[in-house]
């Protein structure tokens, strides 16, 4: 059929054919269904209030007033990183207690080695 030409004189009946034809969606009535199914949302779920995510971050990426813990206790990121002479393998960085802030110390971590913080 869409081989075929038409003549000028038949292409209006012949369109008007086409236009009368039920669509897909309109004949099959299951269709429509599917189609809604799909549309449809599921409802949102309800979510925990959120704690301060723990990250495993590098030690180059630490921030002052990151949060880490260890087996002496709970220690907050004061100061700058230090880092190794160039091609070192090592970075660090000044921490102090959080429960005594007057005890501070500088840690260092092989370049590679994540760390779990909390970021504050």
């Amino acid at each position: 059929m869409l081989h075929e030409r038409w003549s000028v004189e038949a292409w209006p009946q012949v369109k008007a054919e086409f236009t009368k034809a039920p669509r897909a969606e309109e004949s099959n009535p299951a269709r429509r269904l599917v189609q809604l199914a799909v549309v449809a949302r599921r409802p949102e779920k309800k979510r925990e209030p959120e704690q301060p995510a723990t990250r495993r971050v590098l030690p180059m990426e630490l921030r002052i007033g990151d949060r880490l813990v260890d087996e002496t206790g709970e220690w907050e990121v004061i100061g700058p990183l230090h880092r190794s002479p160039p091609g070192g393998k090592n970075a660090g960085a000044r921490v102090r207690r959080v429960d005594q802030p007057d005890v501070t110390d500088i840690r260092t971590w092989g370049a590679h080695e994540r760390i779990a913080v909390r970021r504050g």
